[in-house]
């Protein structure tokens, strides 16, 4: 949980430069707290239920809902 705390506090930092970066390391940080902590759970299903679209979105980033591949032998 510490991880995606600081990955999200460096967004200010690697914002200006050019490039996603600042995006990335925001969804990246996201994704472990949404994953970890569950009142980041609770404030996500919040805003998902606010507005709908963006939570598909964002469980697609996530790649929530998606079943396993299976092996081939």
């Amino acid at each position: 949980m510490a991880l995606g705390w600081l990955l999200i506090a460096l967004v200010p930092f690697i914002g200006p430069i050019p490039g996603p970066g600042g995006i990335l390391l925001l969804a990246a940080g996201a994704t472990l707290l949404i994953r970890n902590s569950t009142w980041a759970k609770r404030r996500y299903v919040q805003l998902k239920r606010r507005w709908p679209r963006l939570g598909r979105l964002t469980d697609k980033a996530m790649r929530r809902g998606r079943k396993p591949v299976e092996a081939i032998d």
